[in-house]
């Protein structure tokens, strides 16, 4: 027995102890509004300078349509930097990246502000593009490493604030900056915001170890770049995101710069796909971790968070459209009607954060896209009597729904994803919200196009002399318009034109208000179509333990 128990006792010393999980020495929550400080002016800028096209394109004595390469250069860059912002992480860290993203998006907002002229504020925006894109997803992997899984929906409720709301009070904080100083200091405003970050992420903000390692890693290998995946992933996505913008304006496939550049993008994508799993095949870190399609708790999420970004940045474009083309609300009384909903997620995502904890992930989006595509049936009792109470309670109970959707999918996300990975998870989400943001507005431009002159088709047919409605209607109206109501001939005399003219005009409204209800119903259809979807994930396992996932 004394033997046996000095051998245990030599033996003891010799047993270690689990490594204690790694905490951020500063508050996580102090961590959380730091970087989603500057995510919050990031998505911001994406949707704050739509209002003020006009008045740029006036400034700087460029056309309305040389104006709109401010957003699609934007946005083009944007979508490159994404993807990759995982990689890039890879050989500087996240901390320095994080960092170098946020000087740049200051200084190029400045730069922004001070542009003598079109091509030279195009190209600023693709710097500022490129400076934001690193944003998003760099402060979801630093959420997602900094919090325990346990606490991850409350902290993406917080992000939820940034990447949900910003596009919703964009346009109205936008036009009111407009209207009231000048379009210029819808950048110079990112200035102080950009210090103030930087400042902060400086002192609260560090690596954890996986990420450290990383770096040590890639620095004994040598900086040794994936140039081509990247020209590559730059082309397809760049490619993609100008077809998006550019695509309605341009007739889509009757124009050849679009078929070309639609080419080009499936061209790339594809080559890009081969090119990334050979990288894996040679165990060389790839630019698009594509693994994570294998995990259903991934894939499916990246699909749903398509749909909500499709659905969100969709419904943005089509409500303030139509309130002003059809019922003659100012600009900023459209984003009137809009903001209220902006409220309601604020209000509604530390409820959800909450519950995420609590209640099965899947019933929360699902739920979530029940509201959603319940408030499309709503929406489509629109008309053009409609008035502005009932269209704003309409979008508050719209956003309600998006409260939901979120926070779970970044969850789900996340589940069984190891550390390593966080940051491959959240350039890809993003990329996912980006892009269907993308095709969200594009399809509202393109559908509303076609279904107005697709009613107006239908509806012309019946303002013939042959249709007794259409002839006691005129006969009444040039009555209104100073004519003679009891003419033989309706069509001719005084006020004739002047009531034609009005009824053509109604019915361009009409036919408009139509084409508006024929997208909303389509937008109806997806969202119930997202439910067995999401049931399709399976039962997630709840997280647990206080440490973060390693």
């Amino acid at each position: 027995m004394a033997t046996a128990t000095a051998t245990l006792d030599q033996a003891s010393p010799t047993v270690s102890a689990p490594a204690a999980p790694w905490r951020p020495r500063a508050n996580p929550w102090a961590i959380a509004l730091t970087v989603t400080l500057a995510t919050f002016m990031e998505v911001l800028d994406s949707s704050i300078a739509n209002v003020a096209l006009p008045h740029i394109a006036g400034s700087l004595g460029a056309s309305q349509d040389e104006a709109t390469w401010v957003l699609t250069s934007y946005l083009v860059s944007n979508a490159v930097i994404l993807p990759a912002s995982a990689y890039l992480t890879t050989f500087i860290g996240r901390k320095k990246f994080y960092m170098i993203c946020v000087v740049m998006f200051g200084i190029s907002s400045m730069l922004c502000g001070l542009a003598p002229s079109l091509p030279i504020l195009i190209f600023c925006r693709v710097l500022q593009g490129a400076g934001g894109g690193g944003l998003a997803p760099s402060e979801q992997a630093i959420l997602a490493d900094t919090f325990t899984p346990k606490q991850r929906g409350q902290a993406f409720a917080l992000y939820g604030l940034a990447v949900v709301c910003a596009p919703a009070i964009g346009p109205s904080l936008g036009g009111w900056i407009t209207d009231n100083y000048n379009w210029r200091w819808i950048f110079f405003i990112n200035v102080p915001i950009a210090i103030l970050s930087l400042f902060l992420t400086n002192r609260l903000v560090e690596d954890p170890p996986h990420i450290v390692k990383e770096v040590k890693e890639a620095a004994k290998r040598g900086l040794n770049l994936d140039f081509f995946g990247f020209g590559l992933l730059a082309t397809g996505f760049g490619s993609l995101e100008f077809i998006l913008d550019k695509g309605q304006e341009d007739d889509w496939f009757g124009s050849h710069i679009i078929t070309f550049f639609t080419v080009l993008c499936v061209v790339s994508l594809v080559t890009l796909i081969i090119w990334e799993l050979y990288q894996l095949k040679i165990k060389n870190r790839p630019i698009l971790n594509l693994t994570l399609f294998k995990r259903k708790t991934f894939a499916i999420p990246f699909v749903l968070m398509f749909v909500l970004g499709f659905s969100l940045y969709g419904t943005t474009v089509l409500i303030p459209q139509m309130v002003q083309t059809l019922l003659g609300y100012t600009a900023e009384l459209a984003g009137f009607v809009i903001s209220p909903g902006g409220v309601c997620i604020m209000l509604m995502m530390p409820v959800v954060g909450f519950l995420i904890g609590k209640v099965d992930p899947r019933y929360l989006i699902s739920g979530g896209f029940f509201i959603l595509a319940s408030s499309m049936m709503l929406m489509h009792t629109f008309s053009l009597d409609s008035s502005f109470k009932y269209i704003m309670w309409v979008r508050v109970y719209q956003a309600s729904g998006l409260a939901f959707l979120f926070i779970p999918i970044n969850t789900i996300s996340y589940s069984g994803v190891p550390q390593s990975q966080n940051n491959d998870v959240a350039g890809l989400t993003n990329l996912a919200r980006n892009i269907g943001g993308s095709v969200g507005t594009a399809f509202v431009a393109t559908m509303l196009s076609r279904g107005t002159q697709r009613h107006e088709s239908h509806m012309v047919r019946d303002l013939t002399s042959g249709n007794q409605a259409f002839v006691d209607q005129v006969n009444h109206l040039k009555g209104v318009f100073g004519g003679s109501a009891h003419d033989a001939n309706a069509m001719i005399g005084k006020g004739a034109s002047t009531a034609q003219a009005y009824i053509y005009q109604q019915m361009h409204r009409q036919s408009s208000m139509l084409a508006y209800l024929d997208i909303i119903s389509i937008f109806c259809v997806f969202c119930f179509c997202m439910i067995p979807v999401v049931l399709a994930i399976g039962k997630i396992k709840p997280p647990s333990g206080d440490a973060p996932m390693h």
